[in-house]
């Protein structure tokens, strides 16, 4: 499915690189795991092969799909449930389908409340969780640094 090299996204975890393909033994029984450096951290994952597809590991998105990203976060226009409850569960949802359009919408709509009404210690967290997901996959996209991809999204939310 994916070789090394590869750069991937791990819903929840972010984008990284496969450096390796290798059997491990966990928990008495052998597998063979896709070896994943995430770059913001650097952090590393062990994905089992078998179980990949299931965990929605997908390859990084191309220039069109940067360019929607993009559009997702200029668009302002954006509603949102008052219901604290409704729109965490919601939000929660989106970022857990490891769809980057669908993060950047939790990026937007939650960075926009913030900036409207403030947010909880769960919506913060959870806004720097999807953060950190987005930017690690568009710093592969772009094959740029943090700060310079941190700098745009700012400048996209403002």
């Amino acid at each position: 499915m994916f070789s090394v090299g590869d750069k991937v996204v791990y819903p929840m975890h972010g984008a990284g690189v496969i450096e390796a393909i290798e059997e491990k033994e966990v928990l008495g029984k052998k597998r063979k795991y896709y070896i994943m450096k995430l770059p913001l951290g650097e952090m590393r994952v062990m994905v089992p092969l078998e179980s990949a597809k299931d965990s929605r590991l997908r390859q990084i998105i191309d220039d069109e799909g940067y360019k929607k990203v993009v559009e997702i976060l200029k668009d302002h226009s954006s509603t949102m449930d008052s219901n604290w409850n409704h729109r965490y569960r919601t939000n929660m949802e989106k970022i857990k389908s490891g769809n980057i359009y669908e993060v950047a919408e939790v990026v937007r709509n939650l960075s926009l409340w913030h900036k409207k009404k403030g947010l909880s210690n769960g919506e913060k967290k959870m806004l720097d969780n999807a953060r950190q997901i987005l930017i690690s996959e568009l710093v592969l996209v772009k094959g740029t640094k943090q700060d310079k991809v941190e700098k745009m999204l700012e400048e996209l939310l403002a």
